[in-house]
């Protein structure tokens, strides 16, 4: 039953031809089959998913059901969960246990849906291939051989490998849109603020945003109906109303103008994957899209000012994890500085202090103004690149990542090869902007491509209407690999 969408599914449980429980049972039973293969979970809470199921199902008897009740759902290990392990992936964090919810989590329970986990990711997500886990690699279920994509890449590869049919994610330079396109399943990160941040650890706080992986567009309409909605404990949370974003599904795409930016399609990007994009592209005019050509000049430099700025931000929001009051903290060490140089050095990971460092001596004085300054600058002459490109069309089309799914460990020892994977996602972030990654096609050794749409700001319903268009006449979503 959990091969089946979310409106099946949802269908099933009002019929009562499924119960609750047994959708739980099912998913744990995958988990447990699969995770010491796909290694995409952290911690399972089997009994916390079966009571939640219970509730659910006294929910659906009673006749007080919405779309999510009775859905099994995994959330990433960066969001807090009251009374249940929260490590942010993280040795530092190996022994947290949340005193409460975050605000995407409580607005999930209110929904009806049931968590059976936490799902693993790259350390304090920081990474693009979930290799940065203290708890080890996850694997992509097309080929374990290769990475999922990061740092939501556990979350993408339990959906992938229908483990769960939903799971949350956080998107701070394309990492849920990454994944999601290496794992072959759809993932949206909406417009920043959109989702509240409160009780999802930081990373780089102008840039994170939380969203949703599923099978299908539609599926992450109806989950991200549920997650957004103006929170007043996040001072970044938009006054805005939560929105129904199915409402633009059935929109057929006559006339839309989809933007192709000509820095996406140079140089960079690997054959399979062009051959992929253009076919997708191709299936959108036949849809009755027609594409047009347009600019965003200063994409090129998005990389640059992305390490400038989500490192600053990382070094300041990491500083709270000192060993004194919740986490790891070394076993010896001599005097209260030594306990802060040895918690912090034995509690992060080498990428996290990789990016720390950057973050600190960008921050510094005499650097301030050189990078950190000039780095956003630079965001803002992004934004409007977007903005200039938006007078010209309706949504923006490329490709998510310029390659498949690499092999685990192929970009370890070069850090710079591993954030180029971000080229084509990292300026979304920058500007604020919403983006979708939908299946659109297969590469080299058979693994997913995936197209990214980018749409103006609160342009969420019509991306996902655009995406569940082209879904309704492709089958690359209900493909599935053999694992």
């Amino acid at each position: 039953m959990i091969d089946s969408s979310l409106k099946e599914i949802a269908a099933a449980l009002r019929a009562k031809t499924v119960s609750a429980v047994e959708l739980a049972t099912e998913s744990l039973a995958r988990i447990e089959a699969g995770n010491a293969t796909i290694n995409a979970f952290i911690t399972v809470d089997r009994d916390g998913a079966l009571a939640a199921a219970r509730a659910a199902d006294a929910r659906l008897a009673a006749g007080n059901a919405g779309p999510l009740t009775g859905i099994p759902m995994a959330h990433k290990d960066v969001f807090c969960t009251e009374g249940v392990l929260t490590t942010c992936g993280s040795k530092m964090l190996s022994n947290f246990v949340s005193p409460y919810d975050a605000h995407v989590v409580t607005l999930l329970k209110a929904a009806g849906a049931v968590m059976v986990g936490k799902t693993n990711m790259d350390e304090f997500a920081m990474g693009s291939s979930n290799e940065n886990s203290h708890f080890g690699p996850v694997r992509n279920p097309w080929n374990t051989d290769c990475v999922p994509g990061g740092s939501s890449g556990g979350s993408a590869a339990a959906v992938a490998a229908r483990m769960v049919p939903i799971a949350t994610g956080t998107d701070t330079g394309g990492s849920i849109r990454q994944p999601a396109a290496l794992c072959g399943i759809t993932g949206i990160k909406p417009t920043y603020g959109t989702v509240s941040r409160y009780g999802m650890i930081a990373y780089a706080s102008s840039l994170d945003q939380g969203g949703a992986f599923a099978r299908t567009a539609e599926d992450c309409a109806l989950m991200l109906s549920a997650m957004t909605g103006h929170d007043p404990r996040d001072s970044t949370s938009l006054e805005r109303d939560a929105e129904d974003y199915t409402r633009d599904l059935a929109q057929p795409l006559a006339g839309l103008r989809i933007g192709l930016p000509t820095e996406f399609f140079a140089e960079g990007m690997s054959d399979d994957v062009r051959a992929a994009v253009e076919a997708a592209l191709a299936e959108y005019r036949k849809l009755g899209a027609v594409t047009v050509d347009v600019s965003l000049p200063n994409a090129r430099l998005a990389i640059p000012a992305y390490y400038v700025i989500a490192p600053a931000e990382a070094s300041s929001n990491l500083s709270r994890f000192d060993g004194v009051r919740y986490g790891h903290r070394a076993a010896e060490y001599g005097d209260l500085n030594d306990m802060y140089c040895k918690s912090r050095a034995q509690g992060f990971g080498a990428e996290v202090k990789r990016r720390i460092l950057m973050g600190t001596y960008v921050l510094s004085h005499g650097y301030y103004d050189a990078y950190y300054i000039k780095a956003q600058k630079l965001r803002r002459l992004i934004a409007q690149d977007f903005a200039a490109a938006f007078e010209q069309c309706d949504v923006i089309a490329g490709p998510t990542s310029p390659t498949v799914a690499f092999g685990i460990g192929e970009k370890s020892n070069d850090p710079v090869q591993m954030y180029l994977s971000d080229i084509y996602t990292i300026a979304v972030n920058l500007a604020g902007l919403p983006g979708l990654a939908h299946p659109a096609g297969f590469g080299a050794g058979g693994l997913p491509v995936g197209l990214q749409l980018i749409g103006n700001y609160f342009g969420e319903a019509r991306l996902l209407g655009v995406a569940h268009q082209f879904q309704q006449s492709t089958d690359w979503h209900a493909r599935k690999p053999a694992v």
